[in-house]
Parts: C-alpha cells; sequence; structure tokens
C-alpha cells in the first residue's frame, strides 16, 4: 500500500503559503501515472525451461509485417512500427484517431542456439522459442590425492 501513496520530492513548504502549496501539490501529483499504459512501449514476459526460454510480447495494433526480431551477441531485440488509423462515421458524429509510432526492446539471453530459433505472430501476440545450447556437464575440479 506504501507504494500507491503519491510522492514528490520537489515539495517545498517554504515558499508562500503552506496551506495553498499543499493543495497544489496533492492535485498536481499525477498519481495514476503508474497505471497508465505506455503507448510507446509493449509488455514482455520471458519464461525459462530446462530446454529453452519462452518470450511473449504483447504487440496490439501490429501488422506481421511491421516486426523486426534480431538475435545478436546474447541480445534479442524486438522492434516494430504502428501505424494505425481509425475513422468512425456515425450519427453526424465523425471520429478519426492515428496512432503511430515506433517502439524496440531488447532482452539479454544467453546460452542460446540461435539456428533453432523459433518465432510465431497470432492475434497481437508474438511468442518466441529461444532453444538452449546442450548443457555441459560440470567439470570436477577436483584432484585425486595420491
Amino acid at each position: 500500500m506504501f507504494g500507491l501513496i503519491p510522492f514528490n520530492t520537489n515539495k517545498n513548504l517554504s515558499n508562500g503559503n503552506s496551506f495553498e502549496n499543499l493543495l497544489s501539490n496533492f492535485f498536481n501529483d499525477d498519481f495514476f501515472a503508474p497505471f497508465n499504459i505506455d503507448s510507446d512501449n509493449f509488455h514482455a514476459d520471458i519464461k525459462e525451461t530446462d530446454n529453452e526460454y519462452l518470450v511473449v510480447a504483447e504487440l496490439p495494433g501490429v501488422k506481421k509485417e511491421d516486426i523486426s526480431l534480431e538475435y545478436n551477441d546474447n541480445q534479442l531485440v524486438i522492434s516494430a512500427k504502428r501505424d494505425e488509423f481509425i475513422n468512425e462515421e456515425k450519427d453526424n458524429y465523425i471520429r478519426k484517431e492515428r496512432h503511430y509510432g515506433t517502439f524496440s526492446r531488447s532482452f539479454y539471453v544467453d546460452n542460446v542456439d540461435k539456428n533453432d530459433i523459433l518465432a510465431k505472430f497470432e492475434n497481437g501476440e508474438l511468442k518466441i522459442v529461444l532453444p538452449k545450447l546442450e548443457k555441459t556437464s560440470p567439470t570436477s575440479n577436483r584432484i585425486e590425492i595420491q
């Protein structure tokens, strides 16, 4: 519950009327900022199993051909371009909305067999399977005593 309390480090009650500053700071804090959806980014989940990493990225409003996926130097980079136009005309009311922009995220994922990476995009959700390289058995540093 403590994380939901608005906190502004620039509050300075020594200038002017303390009550006015208190009201101004209370109503000017962006209390709901953590809950706003960032339209310039996307959400991704990464799950590790014994044999692979599973990445699920939510890309609503993005077309398959506008997604770029790369894996280099242990970095998985997901880039996308969104260009959406809505034009709705009903009962003398016209609504036009445009959403466009590019965004990208990168994730450090090592021990991946980059030749066998699989990706599938369906219903605004990108699923990526990153198979792990074969596990090597841990070498023993034990020295036999004669």
